[in-house]
């Protein structure tokens, strides 16, 4: 089966294409480099640098490819950013994923696995979040992956599309010293960037009712989370891929120092706006139809992404 990668360029599609390859099948990439890097995909493998919102583009990558199956990881992901952006936002996750579904069904290409995200539960007040937890999105980032997995689901009822949406919590890590995360908005590059330039990590919020004050969030590696998307042809209309348990931002900073051997005291600031105490997924279904699996403890997803930072310098 040849699949096509949207979005194959970047952190968490590049660490796909590899999955895919290691598996014996074949990747082709398409992204328009927006936040992806043209480094990040393997040599030998098909890449075309355009945009989902280029129609022809995409007609021609999967057609001249002979794609039978699709994981769309392009979008534009930063949350935060999305209220301030909207219309970009709506663009670049629902309109440009609109072209990409009309051209899968001329095509006929009828297998489709999304990366959605945990944004699309919103500021959830239940301890461990289920599939079937209230969608309550309170970004526009958060609305366009709902709005993504509605499409899907009606591209079910009208041409009979088989898809899976793989609902994101913290991704983390690095499978390939060669791919890292380079958000400008994530925990890991945000405290490795401090650290490299002598500065303190700054840790925003002590004071929530978790056991150390800090935001207790569902940290998963992206080398388990890209074996998901091999194995996640479709088969449940959406999988939450967590842990089960929470790691808190003061946790994370004490595996930093000692992974990195740079000792520091972070800085501490206020609350952000809107971030619930605690965030964490259950992974059970997911576990028992795409054998999903936390496969790497804190100290190997800390020592991954430092390893591919300290490789980038």
């Amino acid at each position: 089966m040849t699949w096509l990668v949207t979005g194959g360029a970047g952190y968490i599609g590049a660490h796909v294409v590899r999955a895919l390859t290691a598996a014996g099948l074949s990747p082709v990439v398409i992204d328009d480099l927006s936040s992806g890097h043209a480094a990040f995909v393997p040599e030998g493998v098909p890449f075309v640098r355009a945009s989902l919102l280029d129609r022809e583009a995409v007609d021609a990558v999967i057609a001249d490819n002979g794609v039978t199956g699709v994981i769309h990881v392009a979008g534009f992901k930063y949350a935060g950013v999305s209220v301030q952006r909207p219309l970009h936002t709506y663009e670049q996750n629902v309109t440009a994923m609109i072209t990409l579904l009309e051209s899968m069904q001329q095509h006929g290409v009828q297998q489709c696995v999304f990366s959605s995200s945990a944004a699309v539960y919103g500021a959830v007040d239940v301890d461990l979040v289920t599939e079937g937890t209230p969608k309550n999105p309170t970004s526009p980032y958060g609305e366009s992956k709902l709005i993504g997995e509605w499409l899907l689901r009606d591209q079910e009822v009208a041409a009979g599309l088989r898809h899976t949406s793989l609902r994101y919590f913290n991704v983390v890590g690095s499978g390939d010293a060669a791919v890292r995360d380079t958000s400008p908005h994530n925990l890991f590059p945000l405290v490795f960037d401090a650290l490299v330039e002598g500065r303190a990590p700054r840790i925003n919020g002590t004071d929530y009712p978790t056991p150390d004050g800090t935001c207790v969030r569902d940290y998963i590696h992206v080398a388990d989370l890209a074996l998901a998307h091999v194995a996640g042809a479709p088969l449940e209309p959406a999988y939450n891929l967590g842990s089960g348990d929470g790691v808190s931002v003061r946790q994370i900073m004490d595996a930093v120092a000692e992974v990195t051997g740079i000792a520091f005291e972070p800085e501490i600031g206020v609350r952000r706006a809107g971030d619930p105490p605690r965030i964490v997924a259950s992974g059970e279904l997911a576990a028992r139809d795409l054998g999903w699996a936390m496969r790497h403890t804190l100290a190997e997803m800390v020592e991954s992404a430092w390893r591919a930072r300290q490789a980038s310098a």
